[in-house]
Order: C-alpha cells, then sequence, then structure tokens
C-alpha cells in the first residue's frame, strides 16, 4: 500500500506540474492566441499521462483521479482505506505539482484562480468528459488493457476540444487549479459544481459499464490494473 500511494502521490505531482506549467508555457508564448495555448496545454498533458500511465499502472493503477479511485472503490478493487490513502496522495501530491509549476515559472507559489469557469454548459460537458474518461478505462481495460495508457492519453487529448469545460474530469485537479491565477485555473468559487459533475459522470460510466460488460469481468480487469 505505501508503495501505491507513493506512486499516486509522485503521478498526481507530475501530471498537475504538467497541466499548470504547460499552460503558462502556452500562454506566454502564443501571443494571446488562446487556442495556440489550449494546444499547447494539451498536447504535453496527453503526453504527460501516456507516460506516467505505463509507468506507474503496475503500481498504483495510475488513477491519479479521486473519480478513477471512487469507481476502483465501487468495484471492490480497493477497500476504503486503500481508496482514502490514494485520494490524499492525489490531493496532495497535485497541489505540491502545481506550487512547483508556479515556482519554475517565477509565478507567486500561493494564489488562487480568479478564472470564471460556470454555467449549464460547462458543468454538462464536465459530466460528459469523465463520463468518457471512466468508460474509456473501463472498456480498454475488457478489451484491451495493454492499450489502457494509449486510448487515455488520446480521450483526454480529444476531450479538452470537444468538450465545452476543456475536460477537468478529475475532482483532484480541480481543487489544485483553483490553486493556480493561471491559464488552466478556475475560481475557487466554481469549483465545487465541477466536482459533483465529475462524481456524476463516473457514476453514470459505471452503470453503463455495468450494462456493456459482465459485472464479474469489470472487478476482474480492474484488479489487473491496480
Amino acid at each position: 500500500m505505501r508503495r501505491a500511494i507513493a506512486a499516486e502521490a509522485v503521478g498526481s505531482f507530475l501530471l498537475f506540474a504538467t497541466v499548470i506549467g504547460s499552460g503558462v508555457m502556452g500562454d506566454s508564448l502564443a501571443g494571446g492566441n488562446v487556442a495556440v495555448a489550449l494546444l499547447g496545454n494539451t498536447i504535453a498533458t496527453g503526453a504527460m499521462l501516456y507516460v506516467l500511465i505505463t509507468m506507474l499502472g503496475p503500481i498504483s493503477g495510475a488513477h491519479f483521479n479521486p473519480a478513477v479511485t471512487l469507481v476502483f472503490r465501487l468495484l471492490g478493487v480497493l477497500d476504503s482505506r486503500q481508496a482514502l490513502g490514494h485520494v490524499i496522495a492525489q490531493v496532495a501530491g497535485g497541489i505540491l505539482g502545481v506550487w512547483t509549476a508556479h515556482a519554475m515559472f517565477g509565478l507567486d507559489v500561493l494564489e488562487l484562480s480568479t478564472k470564471v469557469r460556470t454555467g449549464p454548459g460547462q458543468w454538462t460537458g464536465e459530466v460528459v468528459a469523465t463520463f468518457g474518461l471512466l468508460l474509456t478505462i473501463l472498456g480498454t481495460l475488457r478489451h484491451r488493457p495493454q492499450a489502457v495508457p494509449t486510448a487515455v492519453a488520446l480521450y483526454i487529448t480529444s476531450a479538452y476540444w470537444f468538450t465545452s469545460s476543456t475536460s477537468f474530469a478529475n475532482p483532484a485537479i480541480t481543487l489544485a487549479r483553483s490553486l493556480s491565477n493561471t491559464f488552466a485555473g478556475i475560481a475557487p468559487v466554481d469549483a465545487p459544481a465541477f466536482i459533483a459533475c465529475q462524481l456524476v459522470g463516473a457514476l453514470l460510466a459505471l452503470g453503463t459499464a455495468h450494462l456493456l460488460f459482465p459485472e464479474a469481468d469489470l472487478a476482474k480487469d480492474a484488479v489487473r490494473d491496480a
């Protein structure tokens, strides 16, 4: 369990630092072109996801996301103590990653975002983004487990662009991004609604997976990844 928690902390640290750092870099180099900045943010995040899931998946399942951990807990792959350890590691490691990204780019380490992200359109985007992410994980584990790193990286790369919210799809990174007044930030007041929508999306994905794949196989497949 210690190795798994350490893997979740290290993975979340690197992933969240990538999201914030690439957002800062893209924004600074794009000359005001938001599409170019988002493209840089997208490519870096998708690439890092592939690396981290490939490297750390055999140790912890490479969740880096409380919504993923919740689904694996509901499947019985993790007990409550393990799931709590994963979530604490994800939040703590992720926030440290955000602060480190700030330090790298000479920003104030401690800050709050002022970037407004709210409204029915963006909330729907978060439900869809998280639903698709969890269904991608569960479906790929069922049919081609060795392709999970590629499938997740490609899904997030596309979801950055096809969802109205740019696909946070992760309660821990939503919290961490509320602590960064940068391109990838979200105002703290807007974060709870995003998190609620992410949890709804995760549960919808689990229900859909039960319809598509036998329940016993879901748990068995998830064990291979945890």
